[in-house]
């Protein structure tokens, strides 16, 4: 996951979503998941802000992103949730998939380089982020 620099985009993290994501990593489920260990990298690298502080446009656990694929222009709507609440009917993403370990703390405006199922490239822009909270 990197920008068109080749580098790994600037991410912010709200101090609760780091709790809960370092708890979830922390579980014996979510720990043997190869996916863990690409979310606990990204976490480190993060801004942690308290969730007060939140810029507003930052991708946070439960907002639903509105992005498009620079490459092709679909456009695609997403809300990252945990492993559990995943749903690909309700186009709910798993921050333990690898689009929504890459999605998270991601700003609009900010893009993904992202190796979709089968090996396809893609590039992901943020476009809106709506934070629907349950």
């Amino acid at each position: 996951m990197t920008t068109a620099s080749g580098l790994p985009p600037s991410i912010t993290v709200s101090s609760h979503d780091l709790a809960r994501l370092e708890a979830l990593l922390d579980s014996p489920a979510a720990s043997a998941l190869p996916a863990a260990a690409a979310l606990s990298d990204e976490l480190t690298r993060a801004t942690v802000l308290a969730p007060g502080e939140m810029p507003a446009g930052t991708v946070k656990m439960h907002s639903r992103v509105e992005c498009e694929d620079a490459t092709t222009g679909d456009k695609h709507v997403l809300t990252l949730v945990y492993p559990r609440e995943a749903n690909v009917d309700e186009h709910k993403v798993s921050v333990l998939a690898p689009v929504g370990t890459a999605l998270l703390g991601l700003s609009i405006g900010q893009s993904i380089d992202w190796d979709a199922p089968g090996g396809r490239k893609l590039k992901l822009r943020v476009t809106a982020v709506h934070d629907d909270a349950p």
